[in-house]
């Protein structure tokens, strides 16, 4: 830089810029000190004032402090401020003192707000005690009032009478065709109170034994073994049966033989009196081998019968044995529908021997009716029938001649053509079946009678008899009129028009009643054996032995979970539902009318025979009135008929309605292993009014959890074990069902309190019919041509579903001991279709569809676990299920209804001060 600046200076002192260097660099002197000049100022002299404000203060001298604070004395010297100080201080003591007391107070007044809420309590559960104490008060008057009204003492049984061992002979008639029961039956040995017992002799402990059917012989043994009459003490017994016949010809025994067998019986008692002598017939061609017989007093049952052989009201008709050990098929058997068939009317026969002809006797119908003998038909019937069949109006087949050797017959009687497989399938094709009586009226019924009788009503043709003197099969208690036509022999020319002016819907219904006769009374040997004791036990009327109940097996379980209350099942508004009972849950009356119905009801229970159906206790849909004209039952009390207090509002809400006394219903609950969902469904029971006991169907083989704890929900529950996992435990006749009323219902049905309590009210007046509240119905696929199942919206039912459902006890007996096995069978194969059963089995006995309750049309709880219905082969299978019914029945007896029932008053505009019998949400 000095060798530039000497440069510089000897140049002239002038550098690039033009200006001199010494100006240059003494403005770059003083710009350096400027900056160094600044820089002290800016950090010394804030450091030097910090230090000097931060020890000022601590001068000993504390009056010459600065910046310090003043004591509360300095600053009160003068005389206002002092006075605010005190103000200040004052104000704050006595602001501490008031949140002391507000404190005090808040606590006081929570302790007093639980104390009300504790008075709140104790109101409400006052009042419900008062509203309990007054119903039980209600329903104690109302008892007394009931059995006041019936004015019917409750009477001890009467001691038994026991006849002695040799019992003391009376006269016999002059004549036995002159046999009674008032004069050839001892009515000493069978007490109203017997039970009807009956003692059946071993036929292999006599030499006719060896000659019997053996067929025959092992299903009269097994039916014996499994009746619920039988006794084995023969000493107690009411009746004495012995089975003589069928009978194999090469070894049949010679009638004196036979007569001393009979009477060296053990307990024949020299005339046979309260003896039955059983000849069953499997053939058309069985003789009729007792004719030459004595038989004393001893009642007899078999196919054929002459005038002076039979006995009115004292022998019995009986059907022959064709099933004799095998059930009958119903899937070969033809459906009831289309109605008309294919021939008008069709018969096949060959008269073996006959009378001389009414032509050959040259003698008119004047002549006959002025008291002659009797003409033979039979040569006018073949003339007009042919005639008939001549005329082609209508497609009918008579044969008189048989294509191959016919069966043996008995004289003037039409034998039979052909194996029975080839007479069935003409009559498959034939609307009407006739039978031609034999020309000897004084055969009043031949086992070839009654063998095409039993094969026209397997078949579903309509049996047209010629001749009203025959006697069908139990003629004395089934009304034949409802599934025959008995057609005198002179009205052979107007047998044509009388068919063809039938209507479709008389037809059916006489095929539906055939077909139940033969279901019931003639398919099988149980059914002829209990037709024949049944009928004899209603002659002398003693009661029915009750049906055979399910034995519960309870599963133990642990109780005492206090059961909460879903408020969407309690909270009925304004509404009393009826009283939560309070005590002991109360049965419905049975064995009301042991006494009387065999008497006054010969004809009753939809198909007039006191068979298998008449096994029951109690006729189950007549109402029990207490009195004829004072006083009709209302539930839980009485009105007059003329009038009087009730009929809406709380007085309705109180009773329970109806025209029977109060009673109570079962809910029979099915679960399979769902804990949780169960528990829930069974506290939602809690408070239900009318409610005797809970039965819950275990389904499982599992058992429930040891831990599991019960809800208590005031009436008892029974869990049943179930010996193994299927749908129709649900509809077994449990014996701690103590109720006619039963609530079918499912482990996650979602039903309000009042709903079931309208359910419960409609049942009490329809108490033959299914009333629930899901419907479904059934519908004809066309392009299939078969029947579908259908759960959509409509305007029409034909089903109630059983998952939420009311019915009659007495469902329950029939269908676990009376509906063919086939659709249980099919119940347990596709775990499926046990509600469309049941629906099946009521309309088919009533002729009357279900009943729907309330507008909803799903019944789920939400939120529970899926059950099988929400399987997509759910649906396929209730298709199947419907199909194979309407297989077994024969037709479809499901029936269409458009409406549902709501209360009198729903919807109906009311005063504010009224209350509705019912609303629905």
């Amino acid at each position: 830089e000095l060798m530039t600046g000497y440069t510089m200076l000897r140049n002239g002192g002038v550098g690039n810029g033009g200006q001199p260097w010494v100006l240059r660099w003494s403005s770059r002197i003083r710009l350096t000190w400027l900056s160094f000049t600044l820089f002290v100022i800016l950090v010394f002299f804030p450091l030097i004032a910090h230090y000097y404000l931060t020890t000022i203060d601590d001068a000993d001298d504390a009056g010459k402090r600065i910046f310090g604070p003043r004591t509360g004395n300095e600053l009160c010297e003068v005389k206002h401020v002092q006075d605010l100080c005190r103000i200040r201080e004052s104000v704050s003591e006595e602001l501490l003192q008031l949140e002391a007391k507000r404190q005090e107070l808040n606590s006081e007044i929570a302790k007093l707000n639980l104390k009300i809420e504790a008075c709140k309590k104790s109101i409400e559960n006052a009042k419900q005690d008062l509203l309990q104490l007054k119903n039980v008060i209600s329903q104690t008057e109302h008892s007394y009032k009931e059995l006041m009204a019936q004015n019917q003492p409750k009477l001890s049984l009467p001691i038994r009478l026991l006849p002695d061992k040799d019992d003391a002979t009376f006269p016999l008639p002059k004549s036995n065709r002159n046999c009674r029961l008032h004069n050839c039956f001892d009515y000493s040995r069978c007490p109203l109170t017997s039970g009807f017992p009956v003692y059946v002799y071993n036929s292999d402990d006599y030499p006719f034994g060896s000659s019997l059917d053996p067929l025959i012989k092992q299903a009269f043994e097994a039916t014996v073994r499994t009746n619920v009459y039988v006794t084995e003490n023969a000493n107690i017994a009411c009746v004495y049966i012995i089975l003589v016949g069928e009978m194999q010809e090469p070894v049949m025994p010679k009638p004196t033989e036979l007569e001393q067998q009979l009477h060296s019986l053990p307990y024949w008692r020299t005339d046979g009196h309260n003896h039955l002598i059983i000849n069953l017939s499997r053939k058309s061609e069985t003789q009729n081998f007792i004719y030459n017989i004595s038989t004393g007093r001893a009642m007899i049952a078999q196919s054929t019968f002459y005038d002076a052989q039979y006995r009115p009201g004292f022998d019995i008709v009986v059907s022959p044995l064709v099933h004799a050990m095998s059930e009958p098929n119903f899937l070969e058997i033809p459906p009831q529908v289309p109605v008309k068939r294919k021939y008008l009317f069709s018969f096949q026969g060959e008269k073996i021997e006959s009378l001389r002809s009414s032509l050959q006797e040259v003698r008119s119908f004047e002549e006959e009716i002025e008291g002659n003998a009797p003409a033979d038909y039979d040569d006018r019937i073949i003339t007009t029938l042919k005639a008939v069949q001549d005329s082609k109006l209508d497609f009918v087949l008579v044969e008189f001649t048989c294509k191959n050797q016919p069966k043996a017959s008995l004289p003037t009687e039409w034998a039979l053509c052909g194996e029975r497989e080839d007479r069935l399938e003409l009559l498959k094709l034939s609307t009407f079946a006739l039978i031609i009586t034999p020309g000897d009226t004084h055969l009043v019924i031949s086992a070839g009678c009654t063998m095409r009788l039993f094969e026209a009503l397997e078949v579903g043709a309509i049996p047209v008899v010629l001749g009203e003197q025959v006697q069908l099969p139990y003629n004395d208690v089934i009304r034949w009129n409802e599934a025959a036509l008995i057609i005198p022999k002179p009205r052979i020319t107007e047998v044509h028009f009388l068919l063809r002016s039938i209507s479709d819907n008389d037809l059916l219904a006489m095929r539906r009643q055939g077909r139940f006769l033969w279901e019931t009374y003639f398919s099988t040997s149980d059914n002829v054996f209990s037709t024949v004791l049944a009928i004899i036990r209603t002659r002398i009327q003693i009661p029915a032995a009750p049906i055979r109940e399910e034995p519960a097996v309870e599963i133990p379980h642990r109780s005492g979970k206090a059961a909460g209350t879903d408020p969407n099942m309690a909270d009925n508004g304004d509404l009393d539902l009826g009283p939560v009972e309070t005590e002991p849950p109360y049965a419905s009356p049975k064995y009301l009318r042991n006494f009387t119905l065999t008497a006054m009801d010969i004809y009753r229970n939809w198909n007039s025979a006191p068979g298998p159906f008449h096994l029951f206790p109690y006729t189950p849909f007549d109402p029990v009135l207490p009195s004829e004209a004072k006083f009709l039952g209302s539930g839980t009390g009485f009105r007059p008929i003329g009038g009087g207090a009730g009929g809406s509002g709380k007085e309705f809400q109180a009773a329970l309605g109806g025209n029977v006394p109060r009673e109570q219903f079962t809910v029979v609950m099915l679960t399979y292993e769902r804990e949780e969902v169960l528990m829930n469904s069974l506290e939602r029971l809690n408070g239900l009014p009318y409610l005797n006991k809970v039965v819950v169907v275990w389904n499982s083989p599992k058992l429930p959890s040891e831990d599991l704890l019960w809800p208590d929900i005031g009436v008892p529950i029974m869990v049943v074990r179930t010996e193994k996992n299927s749908l129709n435990n649900r509809f077994l006749p449990w014996d701690e069902i103590d109720t006619e009323a039963i609530l079918s219902i499912d482990d996650d049905a979602h039903l309000r309190h009042d709903e079931i309590m309208f359910g419960f009210r409609v049942w009490r007046e329809a108490r033959d019919r299914i009333v629930g509240f899901p419907g479904r119905y059934h519908a004809w696929d066309i392009p299939h041509q078969s029947w579908l199942y259908n759960s959509n919206y409509s305007c029409e039912l034909s089903m109630v579903l059983t998952g939420a459902a009311f019915f009659h006890k007495y469902y329950a007996y029939l269908y676990s001991y009376v509906m063919p096995q086939a659709i249980r069978d099919m119940v347990d194969e596709y775990i499926n279709c046990e509600d469309i059963a049941m629906n099946f089995l009521v309309s088919h006995l009533t002729r009357k569809p279900p009943i729907k309750v309330t507008s909803r049309w799903t019944f789920r709880c939400p939120g529970c676990p899926q059950a099988l219905s929400h399987d997509d082969s759910h649906f396929h299978e209730r298709h199947k299920c419907i199909n194979f019914f309407v297989k077994v029945y024969g037709y479809m007896p499901l029936l269409y209804t458009q409406f549902r029932v709501d209360s009198v008053l729903f919807k109906t505009r009311l005063p504010h001060d009224k209350t509705k019998c019912f609303k629905f949400i």
